[in-house]
């Protein structure tokens, strides 16, 4: 059976070489950021303010989806759109539409370039400052900060960029495990002296000075202490919503038994706490429910079908990004419409909870979408 697992994942990665059909390239997605000014997150879409010089108060908004394998990343975690503030700034890579005409976005004609609404507008990727400097092993210096009262501004670089970025009574300031403020930090001395060289992670949000790339910083992270703490506050975030709405996975092949039963092999998506994948192991039960390119499900509690997991491989290849690189075969005694190669499904190991999710989220049926794409009219 393991090797049957490795014979697949060879005819995957294949499938990706030739022409990316299962997960598109992060490489070749394109790279924007912006403030997050709306949140649909029942249907994993929002709308950002791109950062484009010159563009700010004229500028269309740009309407994003996440791509069904899309990782959300804040803090330093895996994420869910409604974990992150409305105003934060994030850094996305993007992807044309798959396929404009079930797109839960508008689609954007790609002749008629915008650079405040490009046609790239499903994510694979999105992350906010902190999640991206960690990712990529980097972190602001802290330089000369300048104060009225509580108001002011902190000079800080990354690399050979120099900002001035503003802070006020607004900014938490995160030291090993206290919340404090510019108050505090004045009251005990340590600003407005200078910090030179001093290794910090920064939330950034939006400024009235947004159009010249100026920002205003919402959190400042001082030390490893402080951000291994918000990574860790925000794991936990993240590991529950999962465990109450299941792991998204991918269909890629359904071998047909008799009278309904099937071994449905699927590849679980990336990005998420590596302790919930390791709760997927062989000979558990499990219980697999279909969903759409949204995530969203019908009534996964009710109609959600039980099984067994009866093989786990994990690829010793290199996995495009948006792929776990780990392959499930789920033994279900009646398969669904929904599981069907290229479908999108979620599953649960018996061990974590089973509840009804929150109405709201539930596909009621082929034409209920709430909201509906009038909202970004």
């Amino acid at each position: 059976m393991i090797r049957d697992l490795t014979c697949l994942f060879t005819l995957i990665l294949g499938l990706v070489a030739q022409g990316e059909s299962v997960f598109p390239s992060l490489e070749k997605a394109k790279s924007y950021s912006g403030e997050l000014v709306f949140v649909d997150h029942v249907n994993r879409r929002g709308s950002m303010r791109l950062q484009v010089e010159g563009h700010y108060q004229e500028g269309k908004l740009h309407h994003f989806a996440m791509l069904p394998h899309g990782v959300i990343r804040y803090r330093g975690a895996p994420a869910a759109l409604k974990d992150i503030p409305l105003g934060t700034v994030l850094h996305g890579r993007f992807h044309l539409p798959p396929d404009p005409k079930t797109s839960v976005v508008p689609v954007v004609n790609p002749k008629r370039r915008d650079v405040t609404r490009p046609p790239e507008n499903h994510a694979v990727l999105l992350e906010d400052d902190m999640s991206l400097r960690l990712r990529e092993g980097q972190s602001w210096k802290l330089g000369k900060v300048e104060l009225e009262g509580t108001k002011g501004t902190v000079t800080v670089s990354l690399g050979k960029e120099i900002q001035k970025m503003t802070i006020d009574d607004s900014t938490r300031i995160w030291r090993g495990r206290e919340l404090l403020g510019v108050d505090d930090l004045v009251a005990d001395g340590t600003w407005p002296k200078e910090s030179p060289g001093l290794s910090v992670q920064l939330g950034l949000t939006w400024h009235p000075r947004y159009l010249y790339e100026q920002f205003h910083l919402s959190d400042i992270w001082l030390d490893k202490a402080a951000v291994d703490s918000a990574v860790r506050c925000q794991g936990g975030v993240h590991r529950r919503h999962l465990k109450l709405r299941w792991m998204p996975a991918r269909v890629d092949s359904v071998e047909h038994g008799g009278f309904g039963q099937a071994i449905v092999t699927a590849t679980l998506f990336g990005g998420m706490d590596e302790s919930l994948y390791e709760d997927f192991k062989e000979g558990i039960g499990a219980q697999m429910a279909a969903a759409e390119s949204t995530l969203r499900t019908w009534w996964p509690d009710h109609d959600g079908m039980d099984g067994k997991i009866v093989a786990v491989g994990r690829s010793e290849s290199p996995v495009p990004f948006g792929s776990s690189g780990i392959q499930i075969k789920f033994d279900v005694e009646l398969v669904l419409e929904g599981f069907r190669p290229g479908r999108i499904v979620k599953i649960r190991p018996h061990s974590w909870p089973k509840v009804k999710p929150p109405y709201e989220e539930l596909i009621k049926g082929p034409e209920d979408r709430w909201p509906g794409l009038e909202i970004f009219k």
